[in-house]
């Protein structure tokens, strides 16, 4: 790493098991001979070695290569014999016997690579749609549930004041039968009073009744008491109780004759 601008480096033969990260920080590597080594992978980021051209992996213990290793655009020479490769791989790498082998190896490895790269790029693009997707849905979910929600306060609300009103109607509907209950209670406590009405002349006329018999009666009583000064006291030889005793001695006689006649009668009856 401290050598950023090396162009050409010789690692073969040293029981390499790994690369560190800083590796592939020497951009500038033109050719690179790695073989004879005991790499089982090359790092991740290996593809950022873009102006490579030239690179030997022979005798290694390689099975796949880092899908950075499409970027590796430069490059026009690749041998990879003597790795326990991927099938899929080791078919598309073929035999680096000479030269021109080893130039078809380089290409058909590097459209391989893009292929795979092509293919996860895809596959992660379809995983961010279906992400993607599966978040809208979520959302979609989260929308339809806080609208079933604001529904749901909605129609309790609804609900509510449809209860209150009709609570208010059975109020008002109870507080009228109360008012025309007791409206009918005060016309029927005023019926009696206005048919008393009419008996009240009755009332007037046996009050006038009672009025003209203490009259009479004290005149009686006027009478009597004439009738009796007139009989017992000196004013017997008074000139108006003379008339007086004789208008009661012609009263006497008259009724003892209605007496004596009626006795007749009852005797006649009889017979």
């Amino acid at each position: 790493a401290a050598l950023p601008k090396a162009t050409v480096l010789d690692l073969s033969c040293n029981n390499l098991i790994s690369l560190p990260s800083d590796f592939c920080s020497l951009m500038h590597l033109v050719k690179l001979d790695l073989s004879k080594n005991r790499l089982q992978q090359l790092p991740l980021d290996f593809g950022r070695l873009v102006n490579l051209q030239h690179l030997d992996l022979l005798n290694n213990r390689l099975v796949t290569l880092p899908v950075s290793f499409a970027q590796l655009k430069n490059l026009k020479w690749l041998d990879l014999k003597d790795n326990p490769l991927d099938p899929v791989l080791a078919k598309v790498a073929g035999d680096c016997l000479d030269e021109k082998q080893c130039k078809q190896a380089a290409v058909k490895v590097l459209q391989h690579m893009k292929a795979i790269q092509s293919e996860q790029d895809r596959q992660r693009q379809r995983k961010l749609q279906a992400e993607r997707e599966m978040e809208k849905k979520r959302e979609a979910e989260q929308r339809a549930k806080e609208a079933q929600e604001r529904e749901l306060r909605k129609r309790e609300k609804a609900e509510e004041k449809e209860r209150r009103r009709r609570e208010y109607d059975a109020q008002k509907a109870a507080k009228q039968e109360v008012e025309k209950k007791t409206k009918k209670e005060n016309v029927q406590t005023r019926k009696p009073a206005s048919s008393s009405r009419p008996t009240q002349p009755p009332r007037h006329k046996h009050s006038w009744s009672r009025s003209v018999l203490r009259v009479l009666l004290f005149v009686l009583l006027c009478v009597l008491c004439a009738l009796a000064a007139c009989k017992l006291t000196e004013l017997q030889h008074q000139p108006l109780c003379i008339s007086v005793n004789a208008l009661y001695e012609d009263v006497l006689a008259a009724l003892q004759n209605h007496k004596t006649l009626q006795n007749m009668l009852q005797q006649n009856s009889q017979q």
